[in-house]
This record gives structure tokens, C-alpha cells and sequence, in this order.
């Protein structure tokens, strides 16, 4: 996000911005056209509903109508197994998809030092330059290696209808008030939050949050690409996790909680009504909408940023948040690089922008986001002083199942805040 407040964007070294089984690379002929062979280009994401499911199906097939000879084989698949089972599965077999989603941070930094990943400095100089200084955190050591289409801020959902029955007037800006709000949320039978704890990830975000407001920014900075986690805000943060699920915010069942996957779904909680709230990234609108009745992003949700930490370390002006980008394998044809471009161009930024799927990195499809949620979300990012990328991808690839582990290990009461860091500290050990 280029935006002129964010100052900083942790651990990527910017001064700016803000199975297997499956067939994948397959360039018949040798990975080129030049023989008149038709090319057929893999291209693996982590949509699996609409809008964005259905945006991306609308590019690859425009993609094959202007380029004779060219077939696009794109598959969507849940995010966490796309990112820690699959893509890693195949780029360790020598089989990569041609095109695929890659986080910042230390993701695509482990990935491009492995050789995985194509330069795409020069080969798409354009598209770098068209999206300024929102392509910072997929750069390593000079060379940019992925091209971001989506980067947003992470909040909290919320449906006003039940905030306005709840008797909540406005929305909580510090956790005590958060908590006020749980409480009158329970109080009209109303599950507060809903939380995807089953699929580890939506729980590390409350950790990670945590650690956010727990820790001062050049900690941070400096902890994280260190791998150094001596710092006793680590342990603050899963401290105040524990304090906060004793107020029993969380929807019952929540261990077992899958994220996106149907009525039981935190965002299901959300779209049919059982819970009032959910911590989530800027993809949620689309996410929920996919789940109501109609299709539709209802118009009772609204978003507001995580509230301060009363006592904390921490820039209180800082948000976390971070984005996706897509990347080419190494050794793939020509042909995926100008779909790459495709997949970013302005048009088909635009179109992400207008499904209400998540905030464009492209400037010029800026203007097309007409959801008002997601607009708040983007102002949040631009007015925030400090701007944490999701932990676990900043950490990199290693990290995230041991760590998401270690955090539901505190969701359910089985593990500590100094299991956490220890979680962390024998994962950088082993690298």
C-alpha cells in the first residue's frame, strides 16, 4: 500500500507502504510455444467461493481467448492447505504450479533464497512499477519476486443489527469496552465473537494482535527477522490472550470452528446471525457474503478496527495486516509471466476491487472500491503509524503451524504463554 502515513512495515526491510498429486507445471513441449506446441499454464490460488473464485475463472478464460495456443489451468484451494502443504509439496518435488500465490515477509523471502521463485524485476518491470511502493514486502535484497493484487488491515467485523439490540452504542475503541459489549451481546443470547480455532489460524490472530499491542515497534523490527524472542512482550502477548478468553467471548464449539467452509463456519456464525463478531482479515465481506442466504454481503455488517490495549507496550497506533501476491515458478514458460501481468492490470484490479473480495494494490483501481467496509479498512492502513505484517508470514514458512498450534494450545486450555515463545524459539533453532 503505498499511502503516506504508513512509515514503517515490519521485517521487510521497507521504509514505506504500508495433493499431491496434482498436476502442476505442465509447458507441453518443453515449456514454450516457440515450436507452435500449445502452452498450458498452472495457476493455484486460495479462492474457493465467489466473487473472487469466479473473477479468477472470468481471467484465466479472457487470458486463453487473447492468446492462442495458450491453456489456463486455475484451481482454487483453502488457504491454509494451499500455503503449508501444497505449494511447499511441490515446489520441494520440482513440479511447481506455473503461477501462484505467495505471501510477503519471510514467505517469499525463503522461498526466492530457495530459488523457487522467477525474478520478476525486469520481466514485469511494468506491473512493479504501476504498483509502487506496495511491492516492498515481496522484494528481497533488491529484486522483487511477487506482485501483490490484495493488502488490507485486519479488524473486526461486526453485524450492527445485534450491536443495535445489544443496546452497543457505537463501536469499542479500548478492550474494556470490547468486553462491555461481549457482555451485552450474551446478555440477548448472542454467541460475541466467533472465532475459526479448528483451522489454527484465525486463533493465531488473536495472538498475534496481542503481540502487537504488547510489544514496542522497534522490538518488532528488530525481533522478528532475528528470530529473537527474548523480549518479555512475547510473553505479555499470550498473558493477555488467556485474560481475554476467560471473559468466554468465543462461540461455543470454537476449537472446532472451521474459518470459511459452511454454516458452522465462524464467517457462517457470522452471515446467519448466531455470533455478532469475528477478527478477520479484509477478505471477510466476500467471505460472509458467500454464506448468507442471498449471496450478498449484508448490509448490517460493519468494520472497526482492534481496539487499544489499555497498558500495553505497544504503538498504539499500530495495525496488523497484510496482503497476497502472486509469483512465478523459476523455471516456468514465458506465458505465465504475461499472465501474471494480466492477473494485476488495472482492469482486473478493478473488478477485484468492485466484488467487495478485498482492498487492489493497483492506485488506479483505488476508486472502484465501493464497499464501505473495506474503505474503512484502507483508511485504518493509511492512518495507522506502524503497520505489522500477519506474524506468521513474517516469520516465514516454518513458523506458522508450530505457532498457531501453540496458540490454540492456549484457546483450550492445554498450553501457556511460555509454550508459545518456546514454539517459536525451537522452530528458529531447527532452521
Amino acid at each position: 500500500m503505498n499511502r503516506s502515513r504508513i512509515t514503517r512495515v515490519a521485517a521487510v526491510g521497507a521504509a514505506s507502504a504500508l495433493a499431491l498429486g496434482f498436476a502442476a507445471c505442465s509447458s507441453e513441449g518443453g515449456g514454450d510455444n516457440d515450436n507452435g506446441d500449445s502452452v498450458t499454464i498452472t495457476w493455484w490460488h486460495n479462492a474457493t467461493s465467489d466473487p473472487l473464485k469466479g473473477i479468477y475463472e472470468e481471467v484465466a478464460a479472457e487470458f486463453e481467448a487473447e492468446n492462442p495456443g495458450v491453456k489456463v489451468e486455475v484451481t482454487g484451494y483453502q488457504n491454509e492447505d494451499l500455503q503449508r502443504t501444497l505449494i511447499p509439496n511441490a515446489l520441494q518435488s520440482g513440479d511447481a504450479p506455473d503461477v501462484f500465490m505467495v505471501w510477503p515477509g519471510g514467505e517469499v523471502r525463503a522461498q526466492a533464497e530457495a530459488g523457487h521463485l522467477m525474478d520478476l524485476t525486469d520481466v514485469a518491470s511494468e506491473s512493479i512499477e504501476a504498483m509502487g511502493a506496495s511491492v516492498a514486502p515481496w522484494t528481497v535484497e533488491g529484486k522483487v519476486y511477487a506482485v501483490p493484487y490484495a493488502f488490507g488491515a485486519a479488524g473486526i467485523w461486526y453485524n450492527q443489527e445485534l450491536f443495535d439490540e445489544a443496546g452497543i452504542e457505537g463501536t469499542p475503541e479500548t478492550l474494556a469496552e470490547l468486553e462491555d459489549a461481549v457482555e451485552a451481546l450474551k446478555a440477548i443470547d448472542v454467541e460475541p465473537i466467533a472465532v475459526g480455532a479448528g483451522d489454527l489460524w484465525p486463533a493465531g490472530h488473536w495472538w498475534y494482535q496481542f503481540a502487537v499491542a504488547s510489544c514496542p515497534t522497534d522490538v518488532l523490527e528488530t525481533a522478528i527477522p532475528e528470530h529473537d524472542f527474548t523480549d518479555p512482550c512475547w510473553i505479555e502477548a499470550g498473558e493477555r490472550l488467556q485474560d481475554w478468553i476467560a471473559n468466554e467471548p468465543f462461540n461455543n464449539g470454537f476449537l472446532a470452528t472451521p474459518a470459511q467452509t459452511g454454516a458452522d463456519s465462524s464467517n457462517g456464525l457470522i452471515a446467519n446471525r448466531t455470533a455478532a463478531m469475528e477478527f478477520m482479515g479484509p477478505w471477510n465481506a466476500g467471505t460472509i457474503g458467500n454464506l448468507t442466504e442471498d449471496g450478498e454481503v449484508p448490509e448490517w455488517l460493519g468494520w472497526f478496527p482492534f481496539p487499544s490495549v489499555d497498558g500495553a507496550s505497544g504503538d498504539p497506533g499500530a495495525i496488523m495486516g497484510g496482503g497476497d501476491g502472486f509469483g512465478v515458478s523459476a523455471d516456468a514458460p514465458d506465458e505465465a509471466v504475461e499472465l501474471l501481468k494480466y492477473i494485476v492490470s488495472e482492469d482486473v484490479q478493478r473488478r477485484f476491487a468492485e466484488s467487495g473480495a478485498g482492498v487492489p494494490t493497483h492506485p488506479a483501481a483505488a476508486d472502484a472500491l465501493t464497499d464501505p467496509n473495506l474503505q474503512a479498512s484502507a483508511a485504518a492502513l493509511s492512518e495507522a503509524t506502524y503497520v505489522q505484517l500477519w506474524i506468521d508470514s513474517a516469520l516465514g514458512p516454518a513458523f506458522g503451524a508450530p505457532l498457531n498450534q501453540a496458540v490454540v494450545n492456549i484457546f483450550a486450555g492445554s498450553g501457556t504463554p511460555q509454550d508459545v515463545v518456546a514454539a517459536l524459539e525451537q522452530t528458529a533453532a531447527s532452521q
